[in-house]
């Protein structure tokens, strides 16, 4: 239905809070990857200095837009050995241990936000909190749980809010007379120009809300990952630069050619000078 998450009186929604909420997201994540470390740590029975001798908690995560253009997150944490997931987490790293320890951390985490016209915001996670075991029986329909069925549990989210965000855009504003021009819904373009009006306020430039006005606050990346949680995207980039290069080499027949090989295919000739 088209008014499913729209506010049922919009003169009395929180616009402005609805939009310092996505701007603090990604920080109050940050906060909460901090605390879910020492909560684990804790339980382990170990300092933060020695935790890390011993595992290493590792995430992939991605942001989604619910229907009304708030923010939440779907992520697969794990707890990995002391170099990460290619070492075995010690015998204490069980999923009740991590569950307990992300509840905790989750109830605990609070991000100061700014004080807008005598009134404070402070920003924490809700209610809706649901932690998942991942196993091999019933995460892939009784498959084995392999690399490719998680990487496909993170990119369903992925794909899924750029699908259903509610009113974020494409681009970012250059006027806030764009907004009239848009098909959106209306509170979609509240939200946006809400994100513009505060924008303006010099108490909070640091948030950059007039830049990222379009994405209704937030700032973050869709999807984020610890250092150690997998590959690093800089040597995807590289694996796919090698193989549209062997693609090249061997439409051009170059197969036999060592890749670092400098052939000239062409030669320049000076035409003259001139208009």
């Amino acid at each position: 239905d088209a008014v499913l998450g729209t506010p049922l009186n919009a003169d009395t929604y929180d616009y402005e809070a609805a939009v310092l909420w996505n701007a603090h997201a990604g920080a109050l994540w940050r906060r909460f990857s901090t605390y879910l470390r020492r909560e684990v740590a804790k339980r382990a029975g170990l300092s933060q200095r020695r935790f890390r001798d011993h595992a290493r908690v590792s995430f992939a995560k991605v942001a989604e837009y619910q229907k009304r253009g708030a923010v939440h997150f779907h992520a697969v944490i794990r707890i990995d050995g002391p170099t990460g997931g290619d070492t075995t987490p010690p015998p204490w790293a069980t999923a009740e241990l991590l569950t307990d320890a992300i509840r905790t951390a989750t109830a605990k985490v609070r991000v100061d936000g700014p004080v807008i016209d005598g009134r404070t915001h402070t920003f924490a996670f809700g209610r809706q909190l649901d932690v998942r075991t991942i196993r091999s029986a019933d995460f892939d329909n009784g498959q084995e749980l392999t690399e490719r069925a998680v990487a496909a549990y993170i990119a369903k989210y992925a794909t899924k809010g750029a699908e259903t965000a509610t009113g974020a855009l494409d681009r970012p504003l250059k006027f806030a007379a764009e907004l009239a021009q848009l098909d959106i819904s209306n509170h979609a373009r509240r939200l946006i120009r809400t994100a513009w009006d505060l924008g303006a306020r010099k108490s909070l430039e640091h948030l950059r809300l007039r830049a990222w006005a379009h994405m209704l606050g937030f700032r973050g990346h869709f999807s984020t990952k610890s250092r150690r949680y997998s590959t690093t995207l800089g040597a995807l980039r590289q694996a796919r630069a090698d193989f549209r290069a062997a693609q090249e080499r061997e439409a051009l027949g170059l197969d036999d050619v060592e890749p670092d090989t400098v052939l000239v295919l062409a030669d320049w000739q000076y035409a003259g000078h001139g208009h």
